[in-house]
């Protein structure tokens, strides 16, 4: 038999006479990780400090159940009633968060923001926060693969690639395993970094980020090249998708001459610089087609194409399909 292990208890100078009480909403198709990471901190402040230190509320539309992205159904606490100032809103966004950012949950936010409360948006429920004006002139991150969108609807927004952002009484994460990254954070602020370390020792998690920490990895990481050059190239390219840049103007830059740059990207990606910067601006304009109502001629545009024309005849030679058949497809899943 294995012997009970010796539990480590963090002693406080000083505990609060009510604990602080987290409100999670749970949003259609809600990220299980993102929210069960957020929860699990809690849970283990209170254990490790043999305090209640935390209390929470589970609820959402309807106040029954909510599903997540595994398809699992939880059963809900409560409904979107009416919450004290004292208590901090998390929203817990997944796919398709435009469509579960209902007329209601919006209205319910204002109402809530207007107490002063604390709310905070975890994976895409930014896309909430901002629907509902809570995030205007203010900073603000959301999972990499719905920045595109995001900043195209919301440019009030100052949206960043953090991990996680805390601005004043909004908080907001990229989704995964950044939830644990905030909500470390807030235990620190609340109790103290001794506190904060032992429940990420618990959860051997041993790279704690801060809010200076960028979701995505990096260039060299992503394509498996670490040429300095080629990731400067493909940053610019990046960071320039509306007006592209010219394959001369980018070698110009980094030093190079054209043909060195062909050469470059030939070696290292099987493509030309001109096809990689294609593909780019196609994997965007998907993104603005799947997330957004943006017109198909405004899509183009903003990726960088002079007529809908050569951006259709682009985007067909790419994935198989039109972008007035892809919106279809996705309007069509939408609706189901």
């Amino acid at each position: 038999m294995f012997p009970p292990p010796q539990r480590q208890v963090i002693e406080l100078d000083s505990v609060p006479a009510k604990p602080r009480r987290f409100v999670f909403v749970l949003l259609d198709n809600f990220t299980l990780l993102s929210f069960a990471a957020a929860l699990d901190c809690l849970r283990l402040a209170n254990r490790m400090s043999q305090k209640k230190l935390y209390e929470w509320r589970i609820v959402g539309e309807g106040g029954v159940t909510a599903r997540c992205s595994t398809d699992t159904v939880f059963q809900l606490d409560g409904d979107l009633d009416e919450l004290h100032r004292e208590d901090t809103i998390v929203i817990c966004g997944g796919s398709d968060v435009q469509k579960a950012t209902s007329k209601r949950l919006v209205s319910w936010l204002r109402r809530e923001a207007r107490k002063g409360l604390v709310i905070g948006g975890l994976c895409t429920a930014a896309y909430s926060l901002a629907k509902a004006g809570l995030l205007d002139g203010k900073r603000a991150t959301i999972h990499w693969e719905n920045q595109d969108s995001f900043s195209e609807e919301f440019d009030e927004v100052d949206l960043t690639k953090s991990v996680f952002t805390i601005d004043g009484n909004r908080l907001t994460t990229a989704g995964g395993t950044s939830s644990i990254d905030l909500f470390l954070q807030i235990i620190a602020n609340d109790h103290g970094e001794e506190l904060a370390t032992a429940v990420a020792d618990q959860q051997i998690y041993s790279s704690i980020r801060t809010d200076q920490d960028t979701q995505r990895l990096s260039v060299p990481t992503r394509i498996g090249v670490r040429h300095p050059k080629l990731s400067q190239v493909i940053q610019m390219m990046e960071s320039n998708i509306e007006e592209p840049i010219s394959p001369a103007v980018l070698a110009k830059e980094v030093g190079m001459s054209t043909r060195q740059l062909e050469r470059l990207f030939r070696r290292y990606l099987n493509r030309s610089p001109k096809r990689y910067y294609m593909e780019l601006r196609l994997q965007k304009a998907r993104n603005l087609l799947m997330q957004t109502e943006m017109s198909v001629i405004n899509v183009a545009l903003a990726c960088g194409f002079a007529s809908p024309s050569h951006f259709s005849k682009c985007y067909r030679a790419h994935y198989k399909t039109t972008p007035y058949r892809e919106r279809g497809a996705q309007s069509s899943r939408l609706s189901v």
